[in-house]
């Protein structure tokens, strides 16, 4: 690093510690902003994976959503990261009955685990479906952008905490990485989770939502640093003005509100596995990079991904969860 940027760091670190309204976390905050950030080859790699012929779609029940879990666990296995289960197994199982048949089959959240030093019992949850469409008529409906590009995220957001835990710096809250299940068809994946939680709700400080944050749309085409927010103030400003200053402080992107307003006609708010989560009052956030041509079709293919857009979309989300892990005191809902 070089002189210049140090002394502009650092004045940024008073700056943030000392302006904020909330009791931010730790003292060496900029030091994790300059030593951990996501690998946009690894990163290109899990979703190129997930999102190939090999999967099928990862239609909800079928063979290839059923390969996808079991790639998903294996990396969590290869990592060491650990089931929260007490069973050891990576899979909750959710039973066909459940998605209202829109199922044919039983499905499975993949969940990993790293346990907080101080606060273990106190959980962030950061989450992505891997489910997609499917085959239909003999046509792939790939699902790069939706949502292998979530699910790659919480991959390597995964991959980071592990890694500042060997070297010492494990987060003071639980992190829960889960994937869900029957998003495509209704939510169904977050839904059994929330009514079968494996952490107390009560416990559950927040939720980091991920679904779709490969693409730029036609909106940012000239300046695709961003990514949309939704959600973020809904039930907790503590959680909204953190989200704030944690981007400020590390990769500035803009953050757009478009469709976090009460009167979007597209009601994202109420269209991904946040929301039942939101349902139960704990704090969320949605990132989304917007629809685009390739939404819901066979042509939402790998090599469509900004994946450097993909990687730094999910530094913020990575430091955004590492703040909430480690700061004094919890996410607080924001009382009327």
């Amino acid at each position: 690093m070089n002189s210049k940027k140090y002394v502009f760091l650092t004045l940024i670190s008073i700056l943030y510690f000392s302006c904020s309204t909330q009791k931010t976390s730790t003292d060496d905050f900029f030091s994790v902003f300059e030593t951990y950030a996501s690998d946009e080859s690894l990163l290109k790699k899990n979703l190129t994976k997930i999102a190939s012929e090999e999967f099928n779609g990862r239609e909800t029940g079928k063979p290839g959503q059923k390969d996808a879990s079991h790639y998903i666990a294996d990396y969590y296995k290869s990592l060491g990261i650990i089931s929260p289960m007490k069973d050891g197994n990576y899979f909750q199982e959710v039973p066909k009955e459940f998605f209202n048949k829109n199922a044919q089959n039983d499905s499975e959240n993949v969940l990993a685990y790293i346990e907080g030093d101080t606060y273990p019992e106190e959980v962030i949850v950061i989450s992505a479906h891997y489910d997609h469409l499917g085959n239909v008529d003999g046509q792939i409906y790939f699902g790069a952008d939706d949502d292998a590009s979530g699910t790659a995220a919480v991959m390597e957001i995964a991959r980071l905490f592990n890694l500042a835990k060997k070297e010492g710096r494990g987060p003071k809250r639980s992190v829960l990485f889960l994937h869900v299940t029957g998003e495509e068809i209704g939510l169904f994946g977050s839904k059994y989770y929330t009514s079968h939680p494996i952490f107390p709700l009560d416990k559950t400080v927040a939720n980091l939502n991920i679904d779709m944050i490969g693409r730029v749309d036609e909106k940012h085409s000239k300046n695709p640093d961003y990514v949309y927010l939704i959600g973020s103030d809904k039930l907790s400003q503590d959680l909204h003005n953190l989200s704030e200053q944690v981007n400020q402080s590390t990769v500035k992107l803009e953050l757009d509100y478009t469709f976090n307003s009460e009167n979007d006609p597209n009601r994202f708010y109420y269209r991904s596995d946040h929301y039942n989560f939101a349902k139960n009052k704990i704090p969320v956030i949605f990132y989304f990079n917007g629809t685009h041509e390739d939404y819901h079709n066979p042509s939402d293919t790998a090599d469509k991904i900004n994946y450097h857009m993909l990687a730094k979309r999910t530094n913020l989300i990575f430091y955004t969860a590492w703040e909430i892990a480690n700061r004094q005191e919890r996410i607080s809902l924001t009382t009327n």
